[in-house]
């Protein structure tokens, strides 16, 4: 199958420097996983931390959704919108 790129953007709860406190290790297990299996390239937030950037590389959009649902920061609300976008890279 043909693996495809995908661009995350996202926004984070306010109070996000606190609220994410009790579920960053296991955020950050998540992702380190994800990358580890070839499914994330790269993902953090934007230096005001109001929104997240990641992108992915996978199969399928819905591979890329779902894998972001089951994070803890969408489960807990750290997360408050996600929008994956099929993207073609040009260079």
């Amino acid at each position: 199958l043909i693996t495809m790129r995908f661009v995350v953007w996202g926004t984070y709860c306010s109070d996000v420097l606190e609220k994410r406190v009790p579920f960053r290790q296991e955020h950050l297990d998540g992702l380190q996983r994800q990358k580890e299996a070839g499914l994330l390239i790269t993902l953090g937030p934007t230096a005001d931390t109001t929104q997240v950037f990641g992108i992915y590389e996978a199969e399928s959009q819905d591979e890329i959704e779902k894998s972001l649902h089951a994070d803890v920061y969408w489960r807990e609300g750290i997360w408050t919108e996600l929008h994956v976008y099929p993207w073609i890279q040009a260079l």
